[in-house]
């Protein structure tokens, strides 16, 4: 098994991609390391991504890239403005909101990041933000993708762990709007220390003519979660009713993707999807590797010889994972730890809708620690800044979506509560 990690972590130093550095110490274990012939390779990659409900990722990918290109980010940046704008440091507060609506639309922080901050970036800029403190606030805001529904990472841990993709995507509601709230926060200290300005206060009337331009993109997580919670539609057709709903709108209702620019959407969507399917095909052979090491059993046994304490346990999970996000990318971290977790913390009695809501508000946070930190590095390339010039505005920001983290891992009703209902 040490062989196994230290394939993996030589190839991964080397600069070779996550994705093929699992494959690479995959094939290196059934090659010098075990009697099983090599054409278990191919099966178990195939077998990694061969389930229906892993569709929903190219298809709430394609919802996503369609409406940012639908003209529909404008439409919510200025509803977002009439609602916080008038707040000290209210473009700060207006790119956490249009983050935390467009994660609502589009289920990937990356995509929240580069939509949202083409728009905000250079509005902030003109303001007198530093662009450094801009660009890590994106950064963190934008991963609340992760935790808002519809969310991709949910629907990865939901096949993970096979459990409810409805259920987790409602328990990652108010988890988003802590950790939303946490950003704010923060956002208004560096506003009032900064000097930074507030917009005029929006009149009612503009409340209402904004939010009558943003009402039918903001229809599209209601009907996703509302169709899934109802039994109407699995997560799958939920992700192609939100990209059919993304392309009408789009396409016949605001005009503003032609036909050309659609296909080009699509391919674009189908490079970022063999991405992430191969990331999971590659993990699904390094945790069958794992599982026929027994490896859950042995994290097990040395977990509970360390403590067999409820918090102690959950605690050091979280700080593996907080550790694991500054190296690896989120859906490698899932489809590996998942398997060999997840056990124990049923064991545990750990709740699971609480357990994968609590792995993307970690994951969300690993999105903007350094060295591999994701949405941080996708805010500073739209920023046009050096990756390192964020570093001394980010760490605040983490810090507040750590401090969210630790209320939800304290206070799980935070995120059972709404799926509880819907029982």
């Amino acid at each position: 098994m040490l062989t196994l990690l230290g394939v993996m972590a030589i190839a991964i130093a080397l600069g070779i991609p996550i994705a093929f550095s699992i494959a690479i110490s995959g094939v290196f274990y059934l090659l010098f390391q075990s009697s099983v012939p090599v054409l278990v390779l191919a099966q178990r990659m195939v077998v990694g991504v061969d389930s229906f409900t892993l569709l929903a990722i190219p298809l709430f990918l394609l919802a996503g890239a369609v409406m940012a290109e639908g003209g529909i980010t404008p439409r919510i940046t200025r509803f977002a403005a009439t609602l916080v704008g008038h707040i000290p440091g209210g473009m700060a507060m207006v790119m956490v909101m249009s983050c935390m609506l467009f994660g609502a639309i589009s289920g990937s922080g990356v995509a929240d990041v580069a939509a949202i901050g083409s728009i905000m970036l250079p509005a902030m800029k003109e303001q007198g933000y530093r662009p450094p403190f801009s660009a890590a606030l994106l950064g963190c805001a934008g991963s609340l993708g992760t935790i808002i529904p519809p969310s991709i990472v949910m629907v990865v841990l939901g096949v993970s762990m096979g459990v409810s993709i409805g259920k987790l995507f409602l328990g990652g509601i108010i988890p988003g709007i802590i950790a939303g709230g946490a950003l704010m926060a923060i956002s208004y200290i560096f506003a009032v220390r900064n000097n930074y300005p507030r917009m005029p206060r929006a009149t009612w009337s503009d409340v209402a003519q904004a939010f009558k331009g943003a009402i039918l993109p903001l229809l599209t997580p209601a009907i996703i979660i509302g169709g899934i919670v109802q039994g109407i539609f699995t997560a799958t057709e939920a992700g192609a009713v939100a990209a059919l709903y993304a392309f009408m709108l789009s396409m016949f209702v605001y005009r503003k993707v032609t036909w050309k620019r659609f296909f080009e959407i699509c391919l674009q969507v189908g490079r970022t999807s063999a991405v992430v399917l191969f990331i999971i095909a590659a993990a699904s052979l390094f945790g069958w590797v794992l599982t026929a090491e027994d490896m859950p059993q042995k994290v097990a046994a040395a977990l509970l010889s360390i403590s067999s304490n409820y918090w102690v346990i959950l605690i050091l999970f979280n700080l593996l994972l907080l550790v694991l996000g500054l190296f690896m990318e989120t859906i490698a971290i899932i489809i590996i730890l998942v398997p060999i977790f997840f056990p124990i913390m049923q064991k545990m009695g750990v709740d699971p809708i609480h357990f994968g809501v609590m792995i993307c508000v970690n994951l969300a946070v690993g999105a903007n620690t350094p060295p591999l930190g994701v949405d941080l590095i996708t805010a500073c390339k739209v920023a046009g800044i050096p990756y390192e010039d964020s570093f001394d505005y980010i760490v605040p920001f983490v810090g507040a979506m750590i401090v969210a983290l630790s209320l939800i891992i304290a206070i799980p009703e935070l995120v059972t509560f709404i799926p509880n209902l819907s029982r």
